[in-house]
């Protein structure tokens, strides 16, 4: 690595950590002020709130890296045009593309930094954030979906009239066990609470059907305890909830929902695959930002700073309604948020080959 590749290298980064540092103190003040009321109204202490605020750091922090990093890159390259850097630079016989690397390195560094902490270690400080913000900050979740059907298993189909997750009881309750097109045991119960105690479901009023053939054996009881591979949680608020999962917990998690036929599934596919591209979207952005403001302008940098600006939220309005039409089913979950990387893939391929520099 050569003396000015270490150079740009740290302006870059340096560039880039200011810019999280200004972006996510604004953020976190706009955010303590909405939320001051709800702290006092909780009663919660300053260690309670400054913990919440631990967890939503990081947790903000690297969900903006990709537009960080190209309003870093795009400040960092105007103030070297500006001062006639880039083209003493081009002058000695180093080529456009050469200039990238430092660029690129500094970018996959943050990528794969951004992607470790994105899959495994953000997740678990977001379970902790998440159940702050559910205790303290939102009211009480009811569970209010009626004629529940789910299959739990491979051949095993749930269903559950209504349940209420205050008290952890379902009514009229069956669980059937099919072999192909044979129903080959039916469980009912007029209803079902969870003992938190034992960690098991008490059934109340049951009968068990069992089929051999023609022959039907019906078993009968008042209560029986039993284990389901259900659990209450299932039936709390899931929203956001992915966000408190690591990548291998995402996988368990679409598959499960995936095999129950659940409308969610989506949301947690959204998740896993945003994890995947965010770290190119930081490479895309940096490569635009370099194109964009490596021209030396008579009016200062200040042009190129407002167009990174602009770019920036035209990135963010197509992130947002690709991650809105994944969600909602319009289209598949990997194409959906693949498109703002496309075509700001496209744009900066584009520019790389008109844009004078």
């Amino acid at each position: 690595m050569k003396l000015i590749d270490k150079y740009i290298l740290k302006q870059f980064l340096g560039a880039f950590v200011f810019t999280v540092l200004i972006i996510v103190s604004v953020i976190v003040v706009i955010d303590l002020t909405e939320k001051t009321e709800k702290f006092v109204e909780a009663g919660l202490s300053a260690y309670q709130v400054l913990g919440y605020y631990m967890d939503f750091i990081p947790w903000i922090a690297n969900f903006i890296t990709p537009l960080t990093v190209f309003i870093a890159t795009v400040f960092v390259t105007a103030r070297l045009a500006g001062r006639t850097e880039i083209i003493a630079i081009l002058s000695s016989g180093v080529s456009f593309p050469r200039l990238l690397f430092p660029y690129l390195l500094g970018s996959v560094i943050i990528a794969i930094v951004s992607f470790v902490l994105t899959g495994w270690i953000i997740p678990n400080s977001n379970k902790t954030k998440r159940s702050f913000e559910m205790e303290y900050l939102n009211g009480k979740y009811y569970y209010d979906k009626t004629n529940i059907h789910m299959q739990v298993a491979k051949n095993h189909y749930l269903y559950m009239r209504s349940y209420n997750n205050q008290s952890n009881v379902g009514y009229n309750f069956t669980l059937e066990s099919v072999d192909s097109t044979k129903l080959i045991e039916k469980l009912s119960a007029s209803r079902i609470t969870w003992d938190e105690e034992k960690q098991k479901w008490k059934l109340s009023n049951w009968s068990l059907h069992t089929f051999d053939g023609a022959v039907e054996k019906i078993t009968e009881g008042n209560t029986m305890d039993t284990t389901l591979v259900i659990h209450p949680s299932e039936f709390g608020n899931m929203d956001g909830s992915y966000e408190g999962m690591t990548i291998p917990e995402l996988n368990a998690e679409i598959e499960k929902l995936t095999l129950r036929g659940a409308s969610n599934v989506e949301f947690f596919q959204v998740e896993k695959y945003i994890r995947f591209t965010s770290p190119f979207a930081v490479l895309i952005l940096t490569f635009m930002g370099v194109i964009v403001s490596s021209r030396k302008s008579r009016g200062g940098t200040g042009f190129q700073i407002a167009l990174g600006f602009l770019l920036s939220f035209l990135y963010i309005f197509f992130f947002i309604m690709s991650k809105s039409i994944a969600e909602a089913g319009s289209m598949h979950p990997i194409i959906s948020v693949w498109i703002p990387n496309m075509l700001f893939g496209g744009i900066s391929l584009l520019m790389y080959k008109y844009v004078p520099r």
